[in-house]
């Protein structure tokens, strides 16, 4: 199983998701592959945002290491689920589908009872926005992970 995250610029939220999901696959000795991605390219080649970097780094996860690169088409042929952050995202995504296929490896990060919410981006507040949304982010990650098995 391949998933990848979604979301605007791809270095706080969808960042700090493939982090949180490879820390979870990697405790439960799953056989799931994750990256993430922005739907802009805003951001393409650099680290996550420090912010981000620091809180995932607060919880024992270094994303570090991560590249912001940009959503393409062909990540609908590498990836069985693609989950987006927003509303936003999620329509850029599905515009970019080029079948039914396509579309239905798309769904919302944060589902419940099939409706979509979005994951507050931090990007605009200051250091304290990440937090919340890093914890958001890890209960939501165990929910994928639950969802899948």
């Amino acid at each position: 199983m391949k998933l990848l995250v979604v979301c605007l610029g791809n270095i706080c939220r969808s960042p700090m998701a493939e982090g949180i999901l490879r820390k979870i696959i990697t405790e439960q000795n799953l056989n799931i592959e994750v990256d993430s991605a922005g739907t802009s390219d805003y951001h393409v080649g650099e680290h996550p945002d420090n912010r981000a970097i620091a809180t995932a780094k607060k919880f024992g996860i270094d994303i570090s290491s991560l590249r912001g690169r940009q959503f393409t088409t062909g990540d609908f042929d590498r990836f069985d689920r693609i989950y987006a952050m927003d509303r936003e995202n999620y329509k850029n995504i599905i515009s970019l589908a080029r079948n039914t296929e396509d579309r239905e490896k798309v769904f919302y990060f944060y589902n419940v009872n099939n409706e979509g919410f979005d994951v507050p981006d931090p990007w605009f507040g200051g250091h304290e926005g990440f937090t919340p949304v890093f914890k958001l982010l890890e209960n939501l990650s165990e929910q994928v992970i639950q969802d899948l098995k």
